[in-house]
């Protein structure tokens, strides 16, 4: 009998403890006291939800070789949990690291991480609301990070959180015009969450894009959801003038998409079982 991904997961969290001996997902210092016991337990599911995230993603096409999601730690939310350089369909509770405010791993021993968490580091720092956060190079989205006269805006109901278009970091204005486009250390990355601001998604011209979320369901949502509106976007301008929501209309769909969140989550994890069967 084969079993199920939400089976293996729960296995996972269960071995959550022993992965954290290997590569550190759970700091243990002697200097450090320790964490509650619900925060523990909230890691776990955290944990568990971060592999099921990197399954999800690459099922709908948004990571593969390339491209990450990451989580805020819930025992220290200064930190973040992220997957070791492994590609995400391969993904288990093991492959979990632990990083610090500045994007290092926690454990001494810890394997090699991607090189762009930063990415997701410096946007931790500067936005306390945001608890996960996804960067992929979906080509549909890239289109709209290098012609500026138009914007990747909330064009349908499930993308609301688009609103007025998402904002575009050029890494030209911080790096020059002879870097290799990546996002490899701190002040680029804190270049980039300052072009996000209070955005939920923004562009990164000529190489993909990052998402936010308050949860790793939403995060998720948001990223698969703006692959989509990408999609929408240039089917519509092939056809004319598109009508995108108005401000009122995206502020008002926002609000209303947690409720479609759970249903969501639970189709993409049972598609993506399929994928990893």
């Amino acid at each position: 009998m084969r079993m199920t991904i939400f089976a293996r997961g729960i296995l996972l969290g269960c071995a959550t403890v022993t992965a954290a001996l290997i590569f550190g997902a759970v700091s243990a210092r002697a200097d450090s006291p320790p964490a509650p016991a619900d925060a523990v337990v909230a890691r776990q599911k955290v944990i568990q939800d971060l592999v099921l995230a990197n399954h999800i993603l690459f099922h709908e096409g948004l990571v593969d070789a390339f491209g990450h999601v990451t989580a805020r730690d819930p025992v220290n939310p200064t930190h973040y949990l992220m997957a070791r350089s492994v590609q995400p369909p391969f993904v288990t509770a093991a492959d979990i690291v632990e990083l610090d405010a500045d994007s290092k791993p926690v454990a001494k021993d810890a394997p090699h991480v991607p090189l762009e968490r930063f990415i997701h580091g410096e946007i931790y720092r500067v936005r306390p609301d945001v608890r996960a956060i996804v960067h992929s190079h979906a080509e549909a989205v890239l289109p709209f990070s290098v012609v500026k006269t138009v914007p990747l805006r909330a064009i349908c109901h499930t993308c609301g959180f688009l609103g007025a278009g998402a904002p575009i970091f050029e890494i030209r204005n911080v790096a020059g015009d002879s870097s290799n486009m990546l996002v490899q250390n701190i002040p680029l990355g804190a270049a980039l969450a300052k072009t996000l601001g209070k955005s939920d998604v923004v562009l990164m011209r000529g190489h993909g894009f990052t998402v936010v979320g308050g949860s790793i369901e939403e995060a998720v949502y948001n990223a698969i959801n703006t692959v989509r509106n990408a999609h929408i976007e240039m089917e519509a301008l092939r056809l004319g003038k598109p009508t995108f929501l108005t401000e009122g209309e995206a502020a008002a769909v926002s609000k209303t998409h947690n409720a479609s969140l759970d249903s969501s989550w639970e189709i993409w994890v049972k598609q993506a079982e399929g994928q990893m069967r």
